[in-house]
């Protein structure tokens, strides 16, 4: 078992801050749309701040270990992070409702349109952990 989690761990640490961000981003977007009685375009866009700089310092201290803490190594990688997660945060935007539209309408959970909104964040989920490897903290 050592073994399987050694060799998997980056995969499987990306996953367990990836549970982690998401829940710092619904948290936060409650607290700023139910609590502080934000609007909800207002409160996504924070929480989906907030779910960033979170995601940032988790893939970058325990995910893919990059340890350097100088200004322009912070600055590139903090760059590129937030522009791939405003691409794929786009792609998820135009995604869903494309999938819809082309006839992937199925509800799961009598949730409307839950089976487009799943499989445009597995692939979202799949190029964030790619541009992160290959990109963002490539080594």
């Amino acid at each position: 078992m050592k073994k399987i989690f050694d060799k998997y761990f980056e995969i499987i640490s990306y996953l367990f801050w990836g549970v982690c961000t998401t829940i710092v981003n619904w948290g936060t977007y409650s607290v700023f749309v139910a609590g502080f009685h934000w609007g909800i375009f207002l409160g996504n866009a924070c929480s989906w701040a907030c779910a960033t700089l979170f995601a940032y310092v988790t893939n970058k201290l325990w995910v893919f270990q990059s340890k350097s803490w100088k200004r322009e190594v912070v600055f590139k990688e903090f760059g590129l992070f937030v522009s791939s997660r405003l691409l794929t945060g786009t792609l998820e935007i135009i995604g869903v409702p494309f999938l819809v539209k082309m006839g992937l309408n199925y509800s799961v959970m009598g949730i409307e349109g839950l089976f487009a909104k799943v499989l445009v964040s597995v692939l979202v989920v799949i190029l964030n952990y790619i541009l992160s490897k290959l990109v963002i903290f490539k080594k």
